[in-house]
């Protein structure tokens, strides 16, 4: 059953002339019939009743599908801007923007099919439209652990009050390389509330605690491999530069890391 939400708290509420340009730019979305997502702020917001301020629209679709909403609104009169090929694209009218994204600034949680199973809504200045399903925003979310941005607490909010919707098989699939982060995470979860450990499926936390076990008895990897930038290209940019570790990041992201709201 789709989860319908009224979203107008007045901290959300921009400046008028944001809004306006807001309310039109969702207008035009939905009018495109190019599907789409919104997330970040908003979206957390609905799952968990949490209400902060944010400061644009964070717009989520596939990466086929990101020319097709610039060249819509380009034709319309407002500017486009591919920010980073990799990750994000900008539509502006004059000074207000929102962003249009289709992975994550470390290029490694690409928007594809599955985030468009939920049917979760919400009604956002008098549109109403699709939010990012809670497994994918939990996805979206992992690996935003940068020096001035820490997104744990969301992902805790999201599994305490959303954990009966979250797909724990397709998570664990999205993270399989990466499997580690997602128990860490497990782990905070578990931690800040101790009477809700059962949230977190047995089973799953059984499969991540084998592979640690299992981990612990092999020989370190040949390559000496730094994969803390994919939580933070600038604050482990040292490793790769001085500390002799290979890189995982492509080169120019830690001149451009602000992860989503």
């Amino acid at each position: 059953m789709p989860d319908t939400a009224a979203h107008t708290p007045n901290e959300l509420e921009p400046h008028p002339e944001v809004e306006a340009f807001y309310t039109e730019s969702l207008r035009l979305l939905v009018e495109s019939g190019i599907p789409f997502l919104l997330s970040g702020t908003y979206a957390v917001s609905a799952y968990t009743g949490i209400v902060r301020p944010t400061k644009d629209l964070d717009v989520f679709c596939k990466a086929g599908d990101y020319p097709k909403i610039l060249s819509y609104f380009q034709e319309r009169g407002y500017r486009t801007e591919v920010e980073d090929e990799r990750w994000i694209a900008k539509v502006w009218q004059d000074d207000h923007f929102f962003d249009v994204i289709y992975n994550m600034s470390n290029a490694t949680v690409p928007v594809n099919d599955d985030w468009f199973r939920g049917t979760h809504t919400i009604c956002v200045y008098g549109t109403d439209v699709r939010i990012t399903p809670p497994t994918e925003l939990i996805w979206s979310k992992v690996f935003i652990q940068d020096r001035y941005r820490y997104d744990g607490a969301d992902i805790a909010h999201v599994i305490l009050k959303k954990h009966d919707e979250i797909d724990w098989e397709r998570l664990l699939a999205y993270l399989e390389p990466y499997w580690e982060v997602l128990l860490v995470h497990l782990l905070n979860f578990r931690f800040a509330y101790p009477t809700e450990r059962s949230s977190v499926p047995k089973w799953l936390m059984e499969e991540l605690i084998g592979r640690l076990q299992a981990q612990l008895h092999l020989p370190p990897a040949n390559v000496k491999v730094c994969r803390g930038r994919l939580f933070s290209p600038r604050d482990y940019v040292i490793d790769i530069t001085e500390f002799g570790f290979a890189d995982v990041v492509g080169k120019g992201l830690e001149e451009r890391h602000e992860p989503i709201a």
